[in-house]
């Protein structure tokens, strides 16, 4: 079995703005935006809804919903970030169009393909949630800034007492910016959202606020997951929480091609407190147990990148470590290691690389890649390592294009 290792799923498929959900068959689907590889703007006007038993096997059940499906959006239009809910054996896609129109399109199972019902009246933002509640009650969150707001859904769960509609958030008091989630935990309402309280308004937290009530008194609770220094350019974060065999995970996207778009979908464990707070919690390429240091890494699963190293295709079909400079970095969380002593990695580089090795901020040596054809391999002997450690990569040279696409310890 492959190990949990994030981005979780296959890297061809760039899936941000996941909603996940657990059905009554036990497995987790995943339910997010389409984007298009390499730097063309968020979204494409398709969803696809990826299940999995085990959080490492992926199926992609292909399209389940476009924009092709509707009579009221133009085919080239692009699809936001959906949601789904469940309701008396049909499921709805909740979905919305960059004007702010939200749709919504049902099915009788989890992955399609759902038909187009039209839009919501009422809902004039993006990014649309749905929660039900223990009594039944089900309620639908949408909107941006302090244009956030909530509703109670009718029974028919394709429209909203506008009786109802409230501002649940505010950018004064939460710093909401978009992408409302909305789960209940130990009988208090979650609501998980972008927070904008770092990097000068940089929405690239996820934030949450709680409350006894799912439409308003939330108090904020502070940030879960920052993705900022997961891509040069990264600007946004959008995700959720769901509960998956006794474990809570927060799920959320990082952008890659040196864009704020092309994201994928990761994932971290979390914790809930006794006292109902959630500690915030790092980046990892590992998820939960550290990954084999023997196990060879794509060195694109970098969990955070510095200068101007992005994730990228080479032009021949894999992804790589690309676009390196002089003093980029590169770190991986966690690796474990039970006494490997030698480095080698493939890259190529135009004049020569220097590759310098950290573990846990400690130099260890130095693997230098010399020019050639294209990709060549070498290896560098290190001191003995044992243990869970994380691993950092430091790029010099006078090299103008250099990339890594992996890399492994061994024995030797």
């Amino acid at each position: 079995m492959k190990s949990l290792a994030n981005p979780i799923l296959p890297l061809e498929h760039f899936i941000p703005d996941v909603e996940a959900h657990v059905w009554a068959d036990g497995r987790i689907y995943l339910y997010g935006s389409t984007d298009i590889p390499g730097n063309h703007g968020y979204c494409c006007g398709e969803y696809h809804v990826f299940s999995s038993a085990d959080l490492v096997n992926w199926v992609d059940h292909g399209i389940c919903f476009s924009a092709k499906q509707t009579n009221w959006v133009a085919d080239d239009v692009p699809l936001y970030a959906p949601d789904c809910a469940y309701r008396n054996g049909k499921y709805y896609l909740y979905y919305c169009i960059p004007d702010g129109r939200c749709g919504v399109a049902v099915a009788d199972s989890p992955v399609g393909p759902f038909t187009d019902v039209g839009p919501i009246e009422h809902v004039t933002m993006i990014d649309p949630a749905v929660f039900i509640d223990d009594d039944g009650q089900a309620y639908i969150y949408w909107g941006q800034f302090d244009g956030v707001r909530v509703a109670k859904l009718k029974e028919n769960m394709v429209e909203i007492d506008p009786d109802t509609i409230t501002q649940p958030l505010s950018v004064a008091e939460h710093e909401f910016h978009e992408g409302s989630s909305m789960k209940k935990i130990n009988g208090k309402s979650y609501f998980l959202y972008t927070d904008t309280h770092r990097h000068g308004g940089r929405a690239t937290s996820m934030g949450y606020a709680v409350s006894d009530n799912p439409m308003t008194g939330f108090t904020y609770g502070g940030v879960i997951i920052d993705n900022f220094g997961c891509d040069p350019r990264t600007w946004n974060n959008h995700g959720s929480m769901e509960c998956f065999n006794g474990q809570w995970y927060i799920f959320y996207h990082r952008s890659t091609h040196c864009s704020s778009s092309s994201r994928h979908v990761c994932i971290e464990p979390i914790t809930i407190n006794p006292d109902g707070s959630i500690n915030e919690i790092k980046m990892t390429t590992s998820v939960s147990a550290a990954l084999p240091a023997s196990q060879s890494m794509e060195a694109c699963r970098a969990c955070e990148m510095s200068g101007n190293v992005r994730f990228e295709c080479d032009g021949e079909g894999s992804f790589v470590l690309g676009q390196i400079r002089h003093g980029d970095t590169a770190t991986y969380r966690y690796l474990e290691f039970n006494g490997e002593n030698t480095f080698t990695a493939t890259a190529k580089a135009d004049k020569d690389l220097r590759v310098e090795v950290y573990i846990d901020d400690w130099y260890q040596r130095s693997l230098i890649i010399h020019p050639g054809c294209g990709y060549e391999t070498g290896s560098v002997s290190l001191p003995p390592i044992s243990g869970r450690h994380t691993l950092t990569l430091k790029f010099y040279g006078e090299f103008t294009d250099a990339a890594i696409s992996n890399f492994v310890f061994t024995c030797n």
